[in-house]
């Protein structure tokens, strides 16, 4: 399973990116929407950890251009504030599939993504073969 981690925060990115390839998964990182659209434009993933929070709050074009450019990825928002509690922003890109705070627990994270990243395989499957 392919993963991009889009996160501001280098740090974090690596704590996440740690966990998921000790699960197996090949992980890419972003730290800016201009590196994510690059790694975008080439490659492809199973899901996306993405910063909602990236470019101060701002993260809805970026979640389009996945929804574009991998129709099949999921996308799972990771953010520090509460601004999004009220699930608001499942109506706000069609590819969102999760959102959980920035501190959750890192295993709890890669359960997650292990779960959407196996979801779009076989949504991939299903529709490919």
């Amino acid at each position: 399973m392919r993963i991009l981690i889009i996160e501001e925060n280098p740090s974090l990115a690596q704590i996440w990116s740690a966990h998921l390839m000790r699960q197996g998964m090949e992980v890419a990182q972003a730290l800016s929407k201009s590196q994510a659209n690059a790694l975008l434009a080439d490659q492809s993933f199973d899901a996306v950890i993405l910063d909602a929070d990236i470019d101060g709050g701002r993260p809805f074009a970026l979640a389009d251009f996945i929804a574009y450019r991998l129709p099949k990825a999921r996308i799972i928002f990771v953010t520090s504030n509460s601004f999004f509690s009220d699930g608001s922003i499942f109506a706000l890109t069609s590819n969102v599939h999760a959102c959980v705070p920035t501190d959750s627990d890192p295993s709890d994270i890669v359960s997650l993504v292990d779960h959407h990243a196996r979801a779009a395989q076989r949504q991939s499957d299903h529709f490919d073969g």
